[in-house]
């Protein structure tokens, strides 16, 4: 067993399914409700998640939420990219390095993140990110580091469920083929292709923040029944009435099963 299936093991622990905590939202967009202080918000995730996604700057300054036996896993993510600039209007993706992954693991992190968009309309764009993808990816092989590959879609909440659903089919195909260990996506209309069609683990991402806890926590159990092997869920997790009620909440449908509303009733979420 090498370094990097040590630490997956550690996320996917005792083969349960995975719950991961998003609060890397500033890093490109910057702060939103519930998260304008990371150093707040960490005291709102339970301890019954498994891993929390954040940016590397901010492990600098939040490290003491994962320096204790048992704490939740730090996931850095690595690349800059417009695609997350949505108050801006930026329509081109383009995505940088802003980190190394050796100085992610300067910083703690155990696992890093690198999105990837395709389909943007430019294919020397598109294939500068691939160039981004795998040159940061192979960098992590060389340390023994789970690279989570993340397929978001260009202008992702202005195109259809079947052409969301295409780009994803072929995005999680190709990251899983560069060399990513596990994939962060949305959950498509067909999501259980999604799955058959990449040979590695599939976490379904919350995005927007729904009306009521009922709403997203079947979205998490869709997710999981349709084969995805965990979830991470940042606005859905953290703007809550009672944060760590939800992810409790959150835990049991994912890991145990639990049906929602049950989970609904049993936590008194709204």
């Amino acid at each position: 067993m090498n370094g990097t299936q040590i630490r997956l093991n550690k996320l996917f622990s005792e083969g349960e399914n995975a719950v991961v905590i998003a609060i890397d939202h500033g890093y490109m967009d910057g702060p939103i409700p519930g998260m304008e202080s990371l150093p707040e918000t960490v005291k709102k995730i339970d301890s019954c998640v498994d891993a929390v996604l954040l940016s590397p700057g901010m492990l600098k300054i939040v490290g003491d939420a994962f320096a204790y036996k048992g704490a939740p896993i730090p996931i850095v993510r690595l690349n800059w990219s417009t695609v997350f600039c949505f108050n801006w209007g930026y329509k081109d993706s383009r995505t940088v390095p802003a980190f190394r992954v050796k100085d992610a693991i300067a910083l703690g992190a155990e696992v890093v993140l690198v999105s990837l968009t395709l389909k943007t309309g430019d294919e020397r764009n598109d294939a500068r990110n691939v160039e981004i993808f795998g040159q940061l990816c192979n960098e992590a092989r060389e340390y023994g580091i789970p690279v989570v590959g993340e397929c978001f879609p260009n202008d992702s909440d202005n195109i259809s469920p079947e052409e969301m659903h295409d780009i994803v089919l072929r995005g999680t195909r190709i990251l899983a083929e560069l060399g990513a260990d596990l994939i962060k996506t949305f959950r498509t209309v067909r999501f259980s292709d999604v799955v058959t069609g990449c040979s590695v683990p599939v976490l379904g991402l919350g995005g927007h923040a729904t009306p009521d806890s009922l709403s997203s926590l079947k979205m998490a159990k869709a997710i999981i029944d349709e084969g995805g092997r965990g979830v991470v869920y940042g606005r859905n997790a953290i703007q809550r009435r009672d944060p760590k009620a939800y992810q409790r909440a959150l835990c049991d449908v994912v890991k145990h099963g639990v049906d929602p509303s049950e989970a609904v009733a049993k936590y008194g979420l709204e």
